[in-house]
């Protein structure tokens, strides 16, 4: 079986470091697609958001989404709304298998504090209300990020997460 794999959860969940490690444990590659939306639109995320909004960035993730290759060995670090736009989820469930990262607001406030990059448009580092923003949008994607084929709480590793994806899915294990 070659499928896909989609890491989705909130900014800060941990969907590109983890999505890493399992490509090269899986020895699989791997996409990051908010970088792929980058590259393609030469500026950076927040530089988008502010020049072109939000509902232009969304089209483009999702045009960007949809042009990855399917059963291709992949691991794909969505950004943190991708899901929640367009079908972009039901498209991710047709074509992979989808771990979402279920991590709670104030573990993701605190990483967001500790982390030295800040270029996440929607999440500020200067918000005071940067937890109650937080919770909020967690609150309003949380059903539909459930709908994944795996959910891992908390902390993890790639170890541990291949561990379950083999364990859901054998035939993985025969990559």
């Amino acid at each position: 079986m070659t499928t896909n794999i989609f890491m989705l959860g909130m900014p800060s969940s941990g969907k590109s470091t983890l999505g890493r490690n399992l490509a090269k444990e899986l020895n699989y590659d791997f996409i990051d697609l908010d970088r792929k939306i980058e590259v393609s639109e030469g500026k950076k995320i927040d530089e988008i958001f502010r020049l072109e909004g939000e509902e232009y960035f969304r089209k483009k993730e999702s045009e960007q989404l949809k042009k990855i290759p399917v059963d291709d060995k992949l691991v794909i670090a969505l950004g943190g709304g991708t899901p929640c736009y367009f079908d972009n989820m039901d498209y991710i469930k047709e074509n992979g298998v989808s771990i979402f990262l279920d991590v709670s607001p104030d573990k993701l406030e605190e990483r967001m504090r500790t982390s030295r990059r800040n270029n996440r448009p929607m999440f500020k580092l200067e918000n005071e209300n940067l937890l109650e923003t937080l919770t909020d949008t967690y609150n309003k994607r949380i059903d539909l990020f459930r709908t994944a084929s795996i959910i891992i709480e908390g902390d993890t590793d790639a170890s541990t997460i291949l561990w379950i994806l083999e364990a859901q899915f054998p035939k993985l294990a025969n990559r």
